[in-house]
Parts: structure tokens; sequence; C-alpha cells
């Protein structure tokens, strides 16, 4: 719809939801000679859930752009700063974490009256005119209508949207009184684990959410049930949570949670916010937190941008985006948490309350400590730290290694070899990191074969002369750094693996994964697939003779490892390798006793763990790094994983090294910051195993987190090892640790502490004179 130059816009707002509500608000507001109408389908008093919680920056936003709103709801609102976790009947809590809530039907009242107050038209009981209608009379369209959006599936093709269901299924209830702090209580029922989430929405009542997995859901009976018979069925699981109190409904069914993603957000004048955009789950806080700050945006960038309304909505989206994908990330972290809750169960309760604590990343173990000192202490004190000792400065044990602490250098290809010949640069680069205080410093992945290698720049000990070379890396990471008396020495580790597939490409910087020019040599893999199509060598398919003659490579190789006197032995089963190769479906094809399901899959990659381990000195550990998701579809899953790792186990791994990915070209990785460590937590708390977590853990409060919550054993980092050698050592001198785990070389102490810089404070005033 076109219009002359100051002319007011013409607004239809889809949805009377708050996010509607509040851009509405907003853009009267900024413009009262704006013709805004709203569109609810529902009456003014209808409303589903019950409590609704804001962050104190949301209310910051609010309070900046509408005082009166903001005045209202300060008036309405309940708050408190406690959480109760409840473990098998104790009640764990820990403070300074600052909530307020109000009910929902309120906050929409306030929302109402402001409206009126302004001039926007509220059109109730009314179905709004499909989006396109809409668009070609007014100048903007504004769809926040929820997670069944109709805008947004009528124009799926623009939007393109991907809905997820969830697993667990859940219920809004309320109970007639107020809990004192937000309450978290587990049922183990017969039937399975049940978890409720309640908080306070006014002195007298609270909001109740239940939630359990789907088979849970469908054990218990509740498929069955009517909304009055699930209420009161809920309320006698959770009987001790409501003191024998009882629960009310208000239209509450059972429903799974969907997880909204959109490619777009906008299509000419039209515009999605809120859960028509996007939905978090409601465990990291409220849809409408995200809706009403989509509003204050929106709102602000229209403002901005004056009449170029194609200008505004772009940065609206750019503005946007980046928030709502971080809080995405973090929902999943938390939602996927209480999907595998029955896996954290058993964990000693202060570890228990912690990782629930921790679960979306977002509150870490620095955080917590600010927040409440007391209760971190005490899960410092269970995990077993000493008196001033962060978490990452215990030690750990393996088999008959004892690592100084739980800090890895991640193995980390460097393409600098000649003929496999580990020279000065691997000497420098692995001994720099063990003076940098790491516990483990992996090497690359050292080939078993000049036609196991990468690139023509990767290391191998298929000769006793780079046996030898090795040795001499040893020596120094064991010998080569005086660190005092009675301190632990790092320990060394060697990751054998074979290309497979991937083999015979260009060093990195000339090319990842891209084939060589010339002096190719032939590939071997469990199937006839290339890495990438129509640009990739074709591998041969190995017959018995060539599984044969490989894994016997991997045994000459481990012999060679233990003459050097690695301390500790990986088999890389991960990243589309050789031995990845045969695990994952997409790669594998045989039709022979390698291949079909995951036993057949399993059968060589155990075959060379076995010839392996029986050459590797039996106190010395082993480790087995692989790929937990393939990230592309028909790939392993997660649950696949963890039956790989399981197996690995049973023939004598001590630790799996929890990576993901890269086995396949076409994959689609969901990164973000510590992306991979819930594939770690889940093999971890499922098998009762030891686990290496590595993927994007950058800060030292990252590791502690990991480690307190039980969700890693050892932390490894490769990008924060290659930008600052001396990681640990500095890591451990932000945290104000000094001890044995993490000890400076006797020539570097002088620089223990951070060196001191210019003077940049003036006196400070002294007198003030009238």
């Amino acid at each position: 719809m076109g219009r002359a130059a100051g002319e007011p816009l013409r607004i239809a707002v889809i949805g009377g939801g708050p996010g509607g509500l509040y851009a509405a608000v907003l853009l009267k507001r900024l413009d009262p000679r704006r013709e805004i109408t709203v569109w609810e389908r529902n009456a003014p008093d209808d409303t589903f859930g019950f409590g609704v919680v804001l962050s104190d920056e949301t209310l910051g936003g609010i309070e900046h752009a509408d005082r009166t709103v903001h005045s209202a709801l300060q008036d309405e609102f309940v708050r408190w700063d406690d959480i109760d976790i409840v473990h098998r009947g104790r009640t764990l809590t820990s403070g300074g974490h600052g909530f307020a809530a109000l009910g929902r039907r309120r906050l929409l009242e306030i929302l109402h009256e402001r409206c009126t107050g302004l001039g926007v038209r509220l059109r109730f009981r009314t179905q709004a005119p499909p989006a396109a209608e809409l668009a070609a009379t007014h100048d903007l369209v504004i769809a926040a209508d929820g997670v069944n959006s109709r805008t947004r599936q009528t124009h799926a093709d623009v939007f393109r949207p991907t809905v997820t269901t969830e697993r667990c299924r859940y219920i809004w209830l309320a109970a007639d009184f107020a809990f004192d702090a937000f309450r978290f209580e587990i049922a183990e029922t017969e039937h399975g684990v049940m978890q409720l989430h309640g908080y306070p929405f006014s002195p007298d009542a609270s909001t109740v959410i239940v939630e359990m997995r789907e088979e849970v859901w469908h054990a218990a009976g509740f498929d069955t049930l009517d909304e009055r018979q699930s209420t009161e069925q809920c309320a006698k699981i959770f009987a001790d949570a409501l003191d024998g109190r009882a629960l009310r409904a208000n239209k509450s069914s059972w429903t799974a949670f969907r997880t909204v993603v959109n490619e777009r957000w906008s299509h000419g004048n039209v515009v999605l916010i809120g859960d028509a955009a996007h939905t978090a789950h409601f465990s990291i806080g409220s849809g409408t937190k995200l809706a009403v700050e989509d509003a204050l945006a929106l709102a602000a960038c229209i403002e901005e941008q004056g009449p170029e309304l194609p200008a505004a909505l772009a940065a609206y989206e750019a503005e946007r985006r980046p928030v709502v994908e971080s809080t995405q990330r973090a929902a999943a972290a938390s939602l996927r948490w209480f999907e595998e809750l029955a896996t954290y169960t058993d964990q000693p309760a202060r570890q228990f309350a912690f990782g629930l604590l921790t679960r979306s990343r977002r509150v870490t173990h620095d955080n917590l400590r600010l927040r409440d000192a007391g209760f971190t202490g005490a899960v410092e004190a269970d995990f077993g730290c000493e008196p001033g000792t962060p978490p990452m400065f215990t030690p750990f044990r393996l088999r008959g290694l004892t690592l100084r602490n739980r800090v890895v250098v991640s193995a980390m290809d460097m393409y600098v070899a000649e003929d496999g010949m580990p020279g000065d640069f691997h000497l420098v680069h692995l001994g720099a990191r063990a003076l940098g205080g790491a516990g483990l410093v992996m090497t690359e992945m050292v080939c078993v074969s000049p036609e196991g290698r990468i690139t023509p720049g990767c290391t191998g000990l298929w000769t006793d002369e780079q046996g030898a070379a090795w040795r001499r890396v040893t020596d120094f990471v064991h010998h080569g750094a005086p660190t005092g008396a009675g301190e632990h020495g790092a320990a060394i580790g060697v990751q054998l693996g074979h290309s497979g597939r991937k083999g015979s490409t260009r060093l990195m910087w000339e090319g990842m994964d891209q084939p060589l020019p010339d002096g190719n040599w032939p590939l071997s893999a469990a199937s006839a697939l290339p890495y990438l199509p129509e640009v990739g060598q074709v591998p041969h398919a190995l017959d018995p003779a060539g599984l044969t003659a490989i894994r016997e490579q991997f045994a000459s190789a481990a012999r060679r490892a233990a003459d050097a006197e690695f301390d500790l032995l990986e088999l890389h089963c991960a990243h589309g390798y050789l031995l990845s190769g045969f695990l994952s479906p997409l790669t594998n094809t045989r039709t022979d006793a390698y291949g079909g399901d995951l036993a057949g899959r399993l059968r060589y990659p155990l075959e060379v763990f076995d010839a392996v381990r029986e050459l590797w000195p039996d106190y010395r550990p082993m480790t087995v790094r692989i790929s937990a998701t393939d990230w592309a579809m028909g790939g392993n899953t997660a649950e696949e994983a963890v039956e790989i790792a399981r197996a690995f186990v049973a023939h004598g791994a001590d630790a799996i090294d929890v990576s993901t990915g890269q086995v396949v070209a076409e994959e689609r990785p969901e990164f973000g910051r510590s992306y991979q460590t819930p594939f770690a937590d889940r093999i971890r708390n499922t098998l009762s195993v030891p686990v290496v977590a590595v993927g994007a853990i950058s800060s030292w409060d990252d590791v502690n987190s990991l480690l307190l919550a039980g969700r890693a054993d050892l932390c490894a980092l490769a990008r924060p090892h290659l930008y600052d050698p001396h990681w640990t050592l500095h890591a451990a001198a932000d945290q104000g640790y000094s001890g044995p785990a993490a000890p400076w070389p006797l020539p570097y102490r002088a620089g223990s502490r951070t060196p001191p810089t210019g003077r940049t404070d003036g006196p400070k005033p002294r007198l003030t004179l009238s």
C-alpha cells in the first residue's frame, strides 16, 4: 500500500497477546496519528497459562519506552530470589537469582487499558483477515499470532519455517498459594521420572507446570485422562510439593513443546514477532519476554529508519535474530536436560542441583558463585576440591595415569611433517603447551601408514625412526620443564588414526578436503563412496586382506607408541576417517559382516581396538574419540552414540572423547558455545563412564561448570591453546590459584603474575567547594 511522505502508518496487528499489544502501544505512542488495529479471536479475559516471568533487562526496556506500563507492572509483580530443588526428599536452596512475575491475565488487562487510552482499536472475538488481505490495505502487518501462526503457515514458502516437536509432554496448571521460591521437584514413579516447575505469580497463587517424557506420559495413563482427572492426578503425584493442596486448570491440556525457527521474519510489509517467529522452551524463561523484546526492537527500528519500512524490518531482524538464536540454543540445552532427566537422578544431590541450575550454559560456576557463594562452595566440597582449588585443578586418574588437572590440549592437525616425521615444530608446539600447564597434551592424529595420511604434512608412526622422533617429544614433556619437587608433570597422549576416504588432500591452508593436484595416493574405506562427490577420489572398499593389513598397521603403531613412552593412547573413530567411516550408516553400505546394523558397523573398529589394546601396556589408559552425531539425516544420532560408547567400554576403553560430525560433507551442525558437550554429558551419565568434552569450550568458567555439573571428567580445548599456549597457567592466575596442579616452570615463575601497566588513575578529589 503506497502512502505519501509524512503520512502516518496504518498498522494491523494479528493477535492480541502481550507481544502484539505492546507493539501497538509503542507504535501509537511514537506517533499518535497512526491508525492501529489489533485483532484477537478470543475474549478479553480469555487466556491460557497463568503466570508470566520477566527479567530485569526486559523491564528496563519497558521502563525506558513506556513508564505508564512499567509503573502498572511494578505494582503487580511478585519478586523472589531463591530456587528450591527437591532431590529425593532433600531440598537444596540457591539464592541470589532475582525473579519477577505477575498473572498473565493481569498483564493483558494492563496492556488493554494502555491500548484503549492511546486510541488503539481492539477487536476481540474477531478472527483477523488473512495477512495478505491486510497487507493490501495497511502499511504494516504485525503477525503476533503465536506458535500456531496462520500467517507463518500460509506464507511458509517465504518464511521457510522449521517446527520441531520435542519429546516431553507438559501441562500448565495453578495452585492457590504462593511458593516462596522457584521450585523444581522430581517424582520418580513406577512409570518413570516426572518433574514439577513451580513459581508464584501473585501473593496467593503459583504457576505449576508438570512435565514428563512422552513414553512416561503414556505409561502413566495421562493420555486417557480428561482435564479434571489429569489435574487431580498431578496433585496426587506432587502432594508433598503442594502440601496436599489441590491444583486447578484453565483450558489446560497436555501438549508437546514445539521449537519454531524461521529462515525469514518478514515478507513485504508483513513481519513476524514472538512465537510466530520463534519459540524457546519455557524452562529458561517466558516466551512473553521474547515477544515483548521483539516489540521493543521493532518499534525502535521503525522509529530510527523513518519512512523506509523495508529497511526498518531488515534492521529489526538483524538486531533480534542473534539474540533469539542465542536464547534458542540455551533453551535447547535446557529442554534436553529435562528430557534426559532420568540419567541425572542418581547423581549426588548437590551435583544434581548444580547441573539443573547450569543446564542452559547461561548460568555458570563463576556466575553462580557470585549469586550464592555458600551453595557453590558446598558443591565444590562434594566434588573434592581442596579449599581455594577450582574444580579444573583437581587431579584425575585413568588406570595407572594420574593427571595433575582436568585440562586437555585437544588433538590438532599441524600439517608440517615431512614423510610422517615429527620435527622441531612438533617438539616446540607440544612442549610449549605442556609448559603451559595442561594436564594432558594430545598429539595430532598420527597416521598408521603413508596411505593413511590426510595430507602430505601429517605425522606417522609406521617406522621406528618416527617412533624415535616422537620419543624426543615425550621426553621433553615429561622432563624438560623443571617445576619443583613433588609437583606432577604433564602427560602426553598419542591419537592413532587412518584417514580413510578423507586422505590424499591438500594442506588445510591450501584448500581443506580438496584433492592434491598431483602425487595422490590410493584411498581405502568401508565403502566406495567419495567424501566430496564429483570432486574427491573414490576410495577402494576394503576386502578381507585390506582389513587385516590395516588392523596390523594400527597394532604396530601402538607398539611404537608404547616404546616412545606416550602416557595414553587414543583411537580415532571420529570425523569421517577410516574407523568412523565404518561406524556411520551414511558411509558404510557394506553387505558383509562389517556392515548393516550397528553391531555389524562396530565390528571392524572393535577388532582394531582389541588389537591395539593387546599391545598397549595394561597400566596405561586407552581412550576412543567418536563422532556422537553425524549432523545429517539418516546418520548416527545421540542414541547410537551411547551404544557405540558402550561397546568400546565393554572392550576396555577407559574414557570416551566425545566429538561430533565431519563425517559427511552435507552435515548441518548446530554450532554454539560448548555445543558438543550435551553429547558427552549423555554418554557419561547414561553409562557412568569417564568422558572428555570438546567443542567450543573457551573459558575456564566453562570448564569448571562442566566438571561440577558432572557433564565431563576432562575438557579438551583446541583454539584457546593456539591463541595462548599458557592458557592453563593463566586460568590459574585469573582464579588466584597457585597450587601443584598448575605449576609454573621454575624459569617462568617471575612472570606468574600479570605485568603492571602504566597508571591511569589521578588523585581523587578531597574537597568540594561551593
